[in-house]
């Protein structure tokens, strides 16, 4: 038996129970994961009250990242050994001590990186990479303004977006979040709650505008970027973590040669898995060299997993949380 959180009604996270399952046996093509670490996201608190794009069949456990050792392998699975480190990406289902994935979803991780911090790479960081890279075709030199910088996928555009040469412009609601994001990197902050997100971001860019915009809230701050940027510009649509999907006036977009992009992380890991594998092998590599180092808030134990999404849900969460089983 193997313990699992379970969603069995719709509902806040007090509604999840913890319980034990029958041990997985893996599928032709699939591997079964000791679970070490499991990543937790803002759409995991979405999903469990059905408010999400996806929405599996009752029961089903949250959590779609997570990191472990293989335990059983099925019939024609290459690749992959017992006592293997992997990570892997399954949109929900790995809150729980054990799951079956298709081989195709996981990767391996080297020696050096732990799982908890390769547990919370895919979603944030993929998602990530994935925007800069493939959407948005980012250059070094170019200049990249982050909205709600300081959560789990702000932290990482910061990061990545370094890595790759941009310069940041970390926006967000408080001086104590603004704070967080300089030490992770940010060149430049704006506090969108005390001054005009346009206005500031013009300034700070001399009037020129900004490359490309990375959007994972949504709300009344989207349209201001997308007036903030530059001619051939990029707008990256990641997210509505403030429940509101802006609509957004397409002559701007006519008027400055930009682009509004839609970033859509786990339809690209079924369409493009070749990519989204070079994309993860990617961060692996800037992982494992100090190139960017995920910050984890918080982690838990499996059975206080109530407690870390009411943290998510709650918007109380600087960077990552983890669940270890």
């Amino acid at each position: 038996m193997v313990r699992a959180v379970l969603c069995t009604g719709l509902g806040p996270p007090e509604a999840l129970t913890i319980t034990d399952l029958p041990a997985p046996e893996p599928q032709p093509g699939q591997v079964v994961v000791r679970v070490r670490a499991a990543g937790l996201n803002f759409f995991d608190t979405l999903i469990i009250q059905g408010k999400y794009q996806y929405k599996p069949d009752l029961p089903f456990s949250p959590a779609g990242e997570f990191a472990g050792t293989v335990a059983r392998l099925g019939d024609g699975v290459s690749g992959f050994r017992p006592g293997d480190r992997v990570m892997g990406y399954t949109k929900w289902g790995a809150a729980r001590e054990e799951i079956a994935a298709d081989a195709t979803a996981l990767t391996l991780v080297p020696d050096g990186v732990p799982f908890a911090t390769a547990a919370g790479l895919l979603v944030t960081y993929g998602t990530t990479l994935h925007a800069f890279r493939d959407r948005a075709a980012l250059t070094p030199g170019e200049t990249v303004a982050v909205l709600g910088a300081s959560g789990g996928v702000g932290q990482a555009a910061i990061e990545v977006a370094r890595v790759m040469g941009a310069t940041v412009i970390a926006c967000a609601s408080s001086e104590d979040k603004l704070a967080f994001c300089r030490e992770m990197g940010a060149h430049e902050t704006v506090n969108y709650e005390m001054a005009d997100l346009k206005e500031e971001l013009r300034r700070l860019t001399g009037g020129r505008g900004v490359d490309v915009v990375y959007d994972p809230v949504g709300g009344d701050q989207s349209e201001k970027a997308l007036r903030a940027m530059a001619w051939n510009g990029r707008f990256l649509v990641i997210g509505f973590a403030s429940g509101v999907i802006p609509k957004m006036p397409l002559n701007l977009t006519l008027l400055k040669g930009c682009s509004i992009v839609g970033v859509f992380w786990g339809e690209h890991t079924r369409r493009e898995p070749e990519r989204h594998s070079a994309n993860m092998k990617t961060l692996l590599d800037w992982c494992a060299r100090g190139a960017i180092r995920p910050h984890i808030d918080r982690t838990f134990d499996l059975a206080d997993a109530t407690a870390a999404l009411r943290l998510i849900a709650d918007r109380k969460v600087k960077g990552k949380v983890i669940l270890t089983a």
